[in-house]
């Protein structure tokens, strides 16, 4: 690890290494900083159908590419959790778990989003025992079982598809009467005979002790309440930004993304962020590829 970087990025995802390709390419030391897997969210998704000169091509082919690109053009991937950003006259440096401190020219903070949890009593503790938030991830345990997908999104509707292909029987719980994600996708799940759609229902307790067993779902409409006996829940309701460790040294707004426009520069000079983690209309993979070219880029 050299003394000085040009640029410290932090978050292996799209935006980040697709920041890592630009400074690479333009003779510049590159460290891209993951404390997770280097590739982003977008690994769990099966199929990708909405980057520009893919008609189609898995999550996890994505990212390898990325990744394998970066790697080719010279930026380093390092394993480890950032805690802090620390700023010393003109002097900017990344603290990581282990304690280190590792000083550059320009960061740029790339660490996307987290799943939002239900909270509800039990959701952490059987996290891993039933209830999951990557049905691609751990979808196939739950192969010939019954299972619900929680959400009315594009995320929620591509997770109720994949477990329909591989469980007995595929609940969707969905608040309202119409669901978010793409019409397309509703549409084609209409289609599977092993789904059945909980509109205007929520999930208000999760029971089991050292593992799920059933989920207790009220109707908004009627007030009804119904014990669903479940072998799994994968929960897609949305996802949180994780910047509350930059909020000295950038400014958040009131849901906790960091304040930057399409320039991607934050409120401190020399600082960028880029992809989901920052304040956007729009949160997709080509904006996040268009961000980490962007935060690249810049001085």
């Amino acid at each position: 690890m050299p003394e000085k970087y040009n640029t410290i990025i932090i978050g292996g995802g799209t935006a980040g290494l697709t920041a890592a390709i630009y400074t690479a390419r333009q003779n510049k030391s590159a460290a891209v900083f993951e404390s997770g897997i280097f590739g982003g969210q977008i690994v769990d998704s099966p199929r990708v159908e909405n980057y520009p000169g893919f008609c189609e091509i898995s999550g996890g082919e994505f990212s390898d590419r990325l990744l394998k690109q970066a790697l080719n053009l010279g930026a380093e991937l390092i394993k480890k959790r950032v805690t802090a950003i620390k700023i010393e006259g003109k002097d900017k440096y990344v603290l990581s778990g282990d304690g280190e401190k590792t000083q550059c020219d320009k960061i740029i903070i790339a660490v996307g989003t987290k799943p939002r949890l239900l909270g509800l009593e039990n959701e952490q503790e059987l996290l891993g025992r039933g209830i999951s938030y990557c049905a691609v991830c751990d979808g196939a345990f739950f192969k010939g079982k019954t299972v619900a997908a929680v959400g009315g999104g594009s995320s929620a509707l591509q997770s109720a598809k994949l477990l329909a292909k591989l469980c007995k029987k595929v609940y969707v719980i969905h608040r309202r009467n119409e669901f978010r994600g793409e019409q397309r996708l509703c549409e084609e799940l209409k289609s599977f005979h092993n789904i059945e759609f909980l509109l205007n229902s929520e999930i208000k307790k999760i029971n089991g002790k050292t593992r799920l067993e059933s989920v207790l779902v009220k109707n908004n409409l009627s007030g009804e309440k119904t014990v669903l006996p479940l072998d799994g829940l994968f929960v897609a309701i949305g996802k949180e930004p994780q910047n509350e460790i930059f909020a000295e040294v950038t400014e958040l707004d009131e849901n906790g993304y960091i304040k930057a426009d399409e320039s991607c520069k934050t409120s401190t000079d020399g600082i960028y962020a880029a992809g989901d983690c920052r304040t956007k209309a729009f949160r997709q993979l080509t904006t996040a590829a268009a961000d980490g070219t962007v935060a690249a880029l810049s001085p």
